[in-house]
């Protein structure tokens, strides 16, 4: 069973990045090639990962049960996942804490996962390395959704005039959902990730 402990800084503080943390379509939004299915009520958030090798796409389904505490801006994560063609299963139980570190946002990553089928021996192997880099690839897009969503100084609104109903301002725009995963992307920072531990320089 592979465990996984990783750090990450989201450059932006905490007041602002927790309530996106704490948004799972957020969430979703800045992982590539996912996708959240409408929630039904029932604390279970269901959804899938698309990954392309090549002009080959693959579909990875899941489930996951999340638990936030906001006053201590932790979340507690178990999921379920399966591959599209129902061959390799994977169980993981996990928790994410943010704290503030000055003017950005500290995330400490702690889990575990086992995955049986076909994927078992690559995931024994090297799965801590792929979510190490889709771990960065996330951090990246958190941190440029709330670049994107910073307010922009604007000069004094002007007086309504009489009969006239005062400005109203513009909502924030929704998550754009990350780009599609690339498979050779992600094994590049897998292999990155891989090179770092066995000299032992830790990861980013």
């Amino acid at each position: 069973m592979p465990d996984l402990a990783e750090q990450t800084r989201i450059p932006a503080p905490l007041a602002t990045v927790w309530p996106l943390l704490s948004d799972p379509a957020t969430v979703a939004a800045c992982i590539p090639g996912a996708e959240l299915a409408p929630d039904k009520g029932d604390g279970i958030w269901r959804g899938s990962v698309k990954v392309r090798f090549g002009p080959t796409i693959a579909t990875f389904k899941g489930e996951a049960t999340l638990t936030f505490d906001h006053a201590a801006h932790s979340c507690t994560i178990e999921g379920r996942g399966i591959d599209g063609r129902g061959a390799s299963r994977a169980l993981s139980s996990g928790s994410v804490l943010a704290s503030a570190e000055g003017e950005a946002t500290l995330l400490d990553v702690k889990g575990s996962f086992t995955v049986t089928g076909p994927l078992e021996t690559f995931a024994n192997a090297g799965g801590v390395h792929v979510a190490r880099a889709l771990l960065a690839e996330f951090s990246a897009n958190m941190a440029k959704l709330v670049a994107d969503r910073a307010p922009e100084p604007v000069p004094e609104p002007a007086l309504a005039a009489p009969g006239e109903a005062a400005p109203v301002a513009a909502p924030p725009p929704p998550p754009v959902a990350a780009a599609e995963l690339s498979a050779s992307k992600l094994l590049w920072r897998a292999l990155v990730s891989w090179l770092r531990s066995l000299f032992g320089k830790g990861t980013h």
